[in-house]
Protein backbone atom coordinates (compact mmCIF):
# COMPACT_ATOMS: atom_id res chain seq x y z
CA UNK A 1 0.00 0.00 0.00
CA UNK A 2 1.35 3.24 -0.64
CA UNK A 3 0.07 6.24 1.49
CA UNK A 4 2.11 9.98 1.20
CA UNK A 5 4.36 8.51 -0.79
CA UNK A 6 5.61 5.78 1.28
CA UNK A 7 5.42 2.54 0.22
CA UNK A 8 3.93 0.14 3.39
CA UNK A 9 4.80 -3.50 3.42
CA UNK A 10 1.97 -5.80 4.85
CA UNK A 11 3.71 -5.94 8.63
CA UNK A 12 3.47 -1.86 8.52
CA UNK A 13 -0.43 -2.10 9.00
CA UNK A 14 -0.75 -2.92 12.55
CA UNK A 15 0.27 0.84 13.14
CA UNK A 16 -2.11 2.46 10.25
CA UNK A 17 -5.69 2.70 10.68
CA UNK A 18 -7.83 1.80 8.02
CA UNK A 19 -11.25 3.20 7.75
CA UNK A 20 -13.23 1.35 5.60
CA UNK A 21 -16.32 3.84 5.73
CA UNK A 22 -14.46 6.97 4.47
CA UNK A 23 -11.46 5.13 2.98
CA UNK A 24 -9.18 7.66 5.16
CA UNK A 25 -5.97 6.43 6.70
CA UNK A 26 -5.00 7.83 10.08
CA UNK A 27 -1.42 8.08 11.08
CA UNK A 28 0.05 8.85 14.66
CA UNK A 29 1.69 12.81 14.24
CA UNK A 30 5.16 13.04 15.67
CA UNK A 31 6.41 14.46 18.33
CA UNK A 32 7.47 16.79 20.42
CA UNK A 33 10.16 19.24 18.69
CA UNK A 34 11.23 22.59 18.60
CA UNK A 35 11.87 24.80 16.20
CA UNK A 36 15.75 26.22 17.77
CA UNK A 37 15.95 29.79 15.46
CA UNK A 38 14.11 31.51 18.82
CA UNK A 39 16.70 30.11 21.31
CA UNK A 40 20.12 31.02 19.43
CA UNK A 41 21.82 32.97 21.75
CA UNK A 42 25.60 34.38 22.05
CA UNK A 43 25.83 32.37 25.66
CA UNK A 44 26.23 28.53 26.50
CA UNK A 45 24.15 26.26 25.54
CA UNK A 46 22.57 28.37 23.15
CA UNK A 47 25.54 29.10 20.79
CA UNK A 48 26.32 25.51 19.59
CA UNK A 49 24.53 22.30 18.10
CA UNK A 50 25.71 20.23 20.78
CA UNK A 51 24.85 23.14 23.82
CA UNK A 52 21.35 23.80 22.83
CA UNK A 53 20.45 19.89 21.45
CA UNK A 54 21.23 18.37 25.07
CA UNK A 55 18.93 21.35 26.24
CA UNK A 56 16.45 20.64 24.08
CA UNK A 57 16.47 17.04 24.96
CA UNK A 58 16.99 17.10 28.39
CA UNK A 59 13.10 19.18 28.41
CA UNK A 60 11.54 15.75 26.80
CA UNK A 61 12.34 16.91 22.81
CA UNK A 62 12.54 13.99 20.07
CA UNK A 63 13.14 16.45 17.75
CA UNK A 64 14.75 19.79 16.25
CA UNK A 65 14.15 21.84 13.33
CA UNK A 66 17.12 23.28 12.07
CA UNK A 67 17.62 27.39 10.80
CA UNK A 68 19.52 26.76 8.15
CA UNK A 69 20.79 30.49 7.84
CA UNK A 70 22.68 29.59 11.44
CA UNK A 71 26.00 28.74 10.44
CA UNK A 72 26.65 27.18 14.31
CA UNK A 73 23.94 24.41 13.64
CA UNK A 74 24.81 23.46 10.15
CA UNK A 75 26.95 23.95 7.38
CA UNK A 76 24.31 24.36 4.59
CA UNK A 77 26.33 24.22 1.32
CA UNK A 78 28.66 20.78 2.76
CA UNK A 79 25.42 19.49 3.91
CA UNK A 80 23.93 19.69 0.15
CA UNK A 81 27.01 18.54 -1.61
CA UNK A 82 28.19 15.98 1.05
CA UNK A 83 26.38 12.93 2.19
CA UNK A 84 29.12 12.00 4.63
CA UNK A 85 28.63 15.59 6.22
CA UNK A 86 24.63 15.04 6.56
CA UNK A 87 25.47 11.63 8.21
CA UNK A 88 27.80 13.16 10.53
CA UNK A 89 25.39 15.83 11.60
CA UNK A 90 22.24 13.21 12.17
CA UNK A 91 24.75 11.31 14.25
CA UNK A 92 25.74 14.53 16.29
CA UNK A 93 22.49 15.39 16.62
CA UNK A 94 21.25 11.51 17.52
CA UNK A 95 24.13 11.51 20.49
CA UNK A 96 21.15 13.72 22.29
CA UNK A 97 18.59 11.27 21.59
CA UNK A 98 16.92 13.73 18.85
CA UNK A 99 16.10 13.71 15.37
CA UNK A 100 16.32 16.28 12.80
CA UNK A 101 12.52 17.06 12.24
CA UNK A 102 13.11 19.30 9.03
CA UNK A 103 15.67 22.32 8.02
CA UNK A 104 14.16 25.69 7.66
CA UNK A 105 14.89 28.37 5.65
CA UNK A 106 12.27 31.70 6.24
CA UNK A 107 15.30 34.27 5.63
CA UNK A 108 16.34 32.57 2.41
CA UNK A 109 13.12 32.05 0.78
CA UNK A 110 11.53 35.44 2.26
CA UNK A 111 14.84 37.21 -0.13
CA UNK A 112 13.58 34.86 -3.19
CA UNK A 113 11.06 38.22 -3.47
CA UNK A 114 11.66 41.31 -1.86
CA UNK A 115 9.51 44.65 -2.56
CA UNK A 116 12.31 47.35 -2.74
CA UNK A 117 10.62 49.23 0.00
CA UNK A 118 11.58 46.36 2.19
CA UNK A 119 15.30 45.92 0.84
CA UNK A 120 17.06 47.67 2.93
CA UNK A 121 15.71 46.17 6.15
CA UNK A 122 16.21 42.78 4.82
CA UNK A 123 19.38 43.23 4.49
CA UNK A 124 20.76 41.01 7.59
CA UNK A 125 19.08 38.47 6.17
CA UNK A 126 21.95 37.75 3.74
CA UNK A 127 25.65 38.16 3.62
CA UNK A 128 27.23 41.99 3.96
CA UNK A 129 28.75 41.56 0.22
CA UNK A 130 25.48 41.43 -1.62
CA UNK A 131 23.85 43.74 0.93
CA UNK A 132 22.28 47.00 -1.16
CA UNK A 133 22.71 44.44 -4.81
CA UNK A 134 18.94 43.43 -5.33
CA UNK A 135 20.38 41.21 -8.17
CA UNK A 136 23.08 39.35 -6.35
CA UNK A 137 20.99 39.00 -3.37
CA UNK A 138 17.87 37.36 -5.09
CA UNK A 139 20.70 35.42 -6.22
CA UNK A 140 22.19 33.76 -3.20
CA UNK A 141 18.36 33.53 -2.36
CA UNK A 142 17.77 31.08 -4.84
CA UNK A 143 21.01 29.02 -4.66
CA UNK A 144 20.42 28.77 -0.63
CA UNK A 145 17.53 27.04 -1.35
CA UNK A 146 18.43 25.12 -3.64
CA UNK A 147 21.19 23.84 -0.99
CA UNK A 148 18.43 23.39 0.93
CA UNK A 149 16.65 20.76 -1.03
CA UNK A 150 19.65 19.19 -1.56
CA UNK A 151 20.50 18.90 1.65
CA UNK A 152 16.93 17.87 2.99
CA UNK A 153 17.40 14.82 0.46
CA UNK A 154 20.79 13.83 2.32
CA UNK A 155 19.33 14.02 5.60
CA UNK A 156 16.42 11.90 4.86
CA UNK A 157 14.14 14.59 4.77
CA UNK A 158 10.96 14.84 2.90
CA UNK A 159 9.65 18.46 4.14
CA UNK A 160 11.07 21.90 4.05
CA UNK A 161 9.23 24.69 5.87
CA UNK A 162 10.19 28.07 4.53
CA UNK A 163 9.08 32.06 3.25
CA UNK A 164 7.94 32.59 0.02
CA UNK A 165 9.14 35.95 -0.54
CA UNK A 166 6.43 38.67 -1.17
CA UNK A 167 6.08 41.97 -4.44
CA UNK A 168 2.54 42.73 -3.83
CA UNK A 169 2.44 43.16 0.26
CA UNK A 170 2.57 46.90 0.64
CA UNK A 171 -0.45 46.52 -1.78
CA UNK A 172 -2.52 44.50 0.38
CA UNK A 173 -5.04 47.21 1.48
CA UNK A 174 -7.00 47.97 -1.78
CA UNK A 175 -6.65 52.06 -1.64
CA UNK A 176 -5.72 53.62 -3.47
CA UNK A 177 -7.20 51.62 -6.05
CA UNK A 178 -4.68 48.91 -7.44
CA UNK A 179 -3.89 49.24 -11.18
CA UNK A 180 -5.90 46.18 -13.28
CA UNK A 181 -3.39 43.25 -13.56
CA UNK A 182 -1.39 44.46 -10.95
CA UNK A 183 -2.26 41.24 -8.28
CA UNK A 184 -1.92 38.67 -11.32
CA UNK A 185 1.59 40.21 -12.68
CA UNK A 186 3.01 39.85 -8.76
CA UNK A 187 1.79 35.70 -8.45
CA UNK A 188 2.83 35.42 -11.60
CA UNK A 189 6.50 36.53 -11.25
CA UNK A 190 6.57 35.11 -7.79
CA UNK A 191 5.75 31.56 -9.82
CA UNK A 192 8.27 32.37 -12.40
CA UNK A 193 10.93 33.09 -9.55
CA UNK A 194 9.91 29.63 -7.61
CA UNK A 195 9.33 27.58 -10.17
CA UNK A 196 12.92 26.67 -11.24
CA UNK A 197 13.33 26.01 -7.27
CA UNK A 198 10.56 23.99 -6.77
CA UNK A 199 11.87 21.72 -9.85
CA UNK A 200 15.01 21.41 -7.85
CA UNK A 201 12.70 20.30 -4.51
CA UNK A 202 10.78 17.78 -6.71
CA UNK A 203 14.17 16.19 -8.01
CA UNK A 204 15.26 15.57 -4.34
CA UNK A 205 11.95 14.35 -3.34
CA UNK A 206 11.29 17.38 -0.65
CA UNK A 207 8.03 19.17 0.00
CA UNK A 208 8.75 22.76 0.14
CA UNK A 209 6.20 23.86 3.06
CA UNK A 210 5.43 27.72 2.57
CA UNK A 211 4.12 29.42 6.00
CA UNK A 212 1.54 31.67 5.16
CA UNK A 213 2.13 34.32 7.07
CA UNK A 214 1.62 38.46 7.33
CA UNK A 215 4.43 39.78 4.93
CA UNK A 216 4.38 37.12 2.32
CA UNK A 217 2.44 36.69 -0.51
CA UNK A 218 1.04 33.83 0.56
CA UNK A 219 -0.62 34.77 3.73
CA UNK A 220 -4.04 32.60 3.17
CA UNK A 221 -6.20 29.94 1.86
CA UNK A 222 -6.90 32.19 -1.39
CA UNK A 223 -3.37 33.44 -2.24
CA UNK A 224 -1.70 30.14 -1.61
CA UNK A 225 -4.87 28.90 -4.16
CA UNK A 226 -3.62 31.90 -6.62
CA UNK A 227 0.12 30.72 -6.44
CA UNK A 228 -0.50 27.51 -6.53
CA UNK A 229 -2.56 27.86 -9.79
CA UNK A 230 -0.04 30.39 -10.85
CA UNK A 231 2.82 27.15 -10.54
CA UNK A 232 0.44 24.74 -12.11
CA UNK A 233 -0.51 23.03 -9.47
CA UNK A 234 3.26 22.38 -8.93
CA UNK A 235 3.47 19.07 -6.59
CA UNK A 236 5.79 20.09 -4.32
CA UNK A 237 4.20 23.58 -3.61
CA UNK A 238 2.67 22.62 -0.43
CA UNK A 239 1.81 24.44 3.42
CA UNK A 240 3.15 24.46 6.56
CA UNK A 241 0.69 24.89 8.87
CA UNK A 242 0.68 27.57 11.83
CA UNK A 243 -3.02 28.66 13.14
CA UNK A 244 -1.41 31.24 14.81
CA UNK A 245 -1.43 33.34 12.04
CA UNK A 246 -4.63 32.66 10.80
CA UNK A 247 -5.89 34.19 14.57
CA UNK A 248 -4.75 37.00 14.25
CA UNK A 249 -6.58 37.48 10.56
CA UNK A 250 -10.16 36.20 12.07
CA UNK A 251 -9.71 33.23 9.76
CA UNK A 252 -11.03 29.90 10.49
CA UNK A 253 -7.77 27.51 11.36
CA UNK A 254 -9.90 24.32 11.71
CA UNK A 255 -12.07 24.85 8.30
CA UNK A 256 -8.38 25.30 6.85
CA UNK A 257 -7.33 21.90 7.50
CA UNK A 258 -10.44 20.73 5.91
CA UNK A 259 -10.22 22.77 2.77
CA UNK A 260 -5.76 22.35 2.57
CA UNK A 261 -5.09 18.84 4.62
CA UNK A 262 -3.68 17.37 1.61
CA UNK A 263 -0.88 20.17 1.08
CA UNK A 264 0.00 20.42 4.42
CA UNK A 265 3.13 18.64 4.98
CA UNK A 266 4.75 20.48 8.21
CA UNK A 267 3.11 21.84 11.29
CA UNK A 268 4.76 24.85 13.80
CA UNK A 269 2.55 24.53 16.80
CA UNK A 270 2.18 28.16 17.65
CA UNK A 271 -0.21 29.71 20.02
CA UNK A 272 -1.97 33.22 19.50
CA UNK A 273 -4.62 35.51 20.81
CA UNK A 274 -6.79 38.27 19.24
CA UNK A 275 -8.73 40.89 21.67
CA UNK A 276 -10.06 43.70 19.89
CA UNK A 277 -11.07 46.54 21.84
CA UNK A 278 -12.98 50.28 20.72
CA UNK A 279 -9.84 51.61 20.12
CA UNK A 280 -8.02 48.98 17.85
CA UNK A 281 -8.35 45.65 15.82
CA UNK A 282 -6.27 43.95 13.40
CA UNK A 283 -4.08 46.63 12.16
CA UNK A 284 -3.39 47.42 16.13
CA UNK A 285 -2.31 50.92 15.47
CA UNK A 286 1.85 50.10 14.97
CA UNK A 287 1.71 49.07 18.78
CA UNK A 288 4.18 47.40 19.75
CA UNK A 289 3.76 43.45 20.32
CA UNK A 290 3.25 43.44 23.63
CA UNK A 291 -0.13 46.13 22.74
CA UNK A 292 -1.32 45.03 20.05
CA UNK A 293 -5.22 43.49 20.32
CA UNK A 294 -3.79 40.47 18.29
CA UNK A 295 -0.63 38.53 19.52
CA UNK A 296 1.72 35.53 19.65
CA UNK A 297 1.70 33.65 22.76
CA UNK A 298 3.41 30.80 24.87
CA UNK A 299 1.36 27.49 24.40
CA UNK A 300 -1.32 27.09 26.23
CA UNK A 301 -1.73 30.85 26.89
CA UNK A 302 -3.77 31.80 24.11
CA UNK A 303 -6.72 30.78 22.37
CA UNK A 304 -5.97 28.30 19.65
CA UNK A 305 -8.03 25.21 20.08
CA UNK A 306 -5.17 22.52 19.67
CA UNK A 307 -7.38 19.79 20.76
CA UNK A 308 -9.62 20.30 17.61
CA UNK A 309 -5.95 20.85 15.39
CA UNK A 310 -4.27 17.63 16.64
CA UNK A 311 -7.35 15.77 16.40
CA UNK A 312 -8.30 17.19 12.18
CA UNK A 313 -4.34 16.09 11.56
CA UNK A 314 -4.65 12.52 12.74
CA UNK A 315 -7.93 12.24 11.10
CA UNK A 316 -6.68 13.34 7.79
CA UNK A 317 -3.61 11.70 8.21
CA UNK A 318 -0.96 14.33 8.64
CA UNK A 319 2.18 11.99 9.49
CA UNK A 320 5.06 14.76 10.20
CA UNK A 321 5.93 16.22 13.21
CA UNK A 322 4.99 18.62 15.56
CA UNK A 323 7.06 21.44 16.37
CA UNK A 324 6.50 24.37 18.64
CA UNK A 325 7.90 27.61 17.41
CA UNK A 326 7.99 29.53 20.87
CA UNK A 327 7.32 33.26 20.29
CA UNK A 328 5.65 35.61 22.91
CA UNK A 329 6.03 39.01 24.52
CA UNK A 330 5.40 38.27 27.41
CA UNK A 331 6.52 35.13 29.14
CA UNK A 332 10.56 34.19 28.88
CA UNK A 333 11.54 31.82 26.06
CA UNK A 334 12.93 29.41 29.18
CA UNK A 335 9.77 28.94 31.02
CA UNK A 336 8.44 28.54 26.90
CA UNK A 337 10.13 26.01 25.74
CA UNK A 338 9.86 23.72 29.29
CA UNK A 339 6.10 23.91 28.88
CA UNK A 340 6.08 23.05 25.19
CA UNK A 341 7.50 19.50 25.23
CA UNK A 342 4.63 18.64 27.43
CA UNK A 343 1.75 20.64 25.87
CA UNK A 344 2.73 19.15 23.03
CA UNK A 345 2.19 15.59 24.14
CA UNK A 346 -0.45 15.55 25.98
CA UNK A 347 -2.09 16.48 22.24
CA UNK A 348 -0.65 13.89 20.94
CA UNK A 349 -3.08 11.76 19.57
CA UNK A 350 -2.41 7.37 19.36
CA UNK A 351 -4.68 7.26 16.54
CA UNK A 352 -6.68 3.99 17.34
CA UNK A 353 -6.38 0.58 15.52
CA UNK A 354 -10.22 -0.65 15.18
CA UNK A 355 -13.27 0.98 14.73
CA UNK A 356 -15.05 1.53 18.40
CA UNK A 357 -18.95 -0.44 16.82
CA UNK A 358 -16.43 -3.56 15.95
CA UNK A 359 -17.94 -5.20 18.76
CA UNK A 360 -21.00 -5.15 16.79
CA UNK A 361 -19.76 -6.73 13.28
CA UNK A 362 -22.12 -8.90 12.25
CA UNK A 363 -19.63 -10.18 9.93
CA UNK A 364 -21.83 -10.10 7.28
CA UNK A 365 -20.41 -10.84 3.26
CA UNK A 366 -21.37 -9.57 0.17
CA UNK A 367 -24.15 -11.61 -0.41
CA UNK A 368 -25.81 -11.02 3.00
CA UNK A 369 -25.36 -7.15 1.93
CA UNK A 370 -27.28 -7.11 -1.09
CA UNK A 371 -29.92 -8.97 0.75
CA UNK A 372 -29.88 -6.54 3.55
CA UNK A 373 -30.83 -4.12 0.07
CA UNK A 374 -33.39 -5.85 -0.99
CA UNK A 375 -31.63 -6.78 -4.44
CA UNK A 376 -31.98 -10.66 -4.03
Amino acid sequence: MVHRGVVYRAADLNRITILARNNRIMTNIKGPAIFLAQFMGDEAPFNSLDGICKYMADLGYKGVQIPTWDSRLIDLEKCATSETYADELKGKIGEHGLEITELASHLQGQLVATHPAYQKMYEGFAPAEVAGNAKATQEWAVQQMKWNAKASKNLGITAHPTFPGALLWPYLYPWPQRPAGLVEEAFGELARRWTPILNVFDECGVDCAYELHPGEDLFDGTSFERFLEATDNHERVTINYDPSHFVLQCLDYLQFIDIYHERISAYHVKDAEFNPTGRQGVYSGYAGWADRAGRFRSLGDGQVDFKGIFSKLSQYGYDGWAVLEWECAIKSSAQGAAEGAPFITEHLIEVTEKAFDDFADAGFDAAANRKILGLG
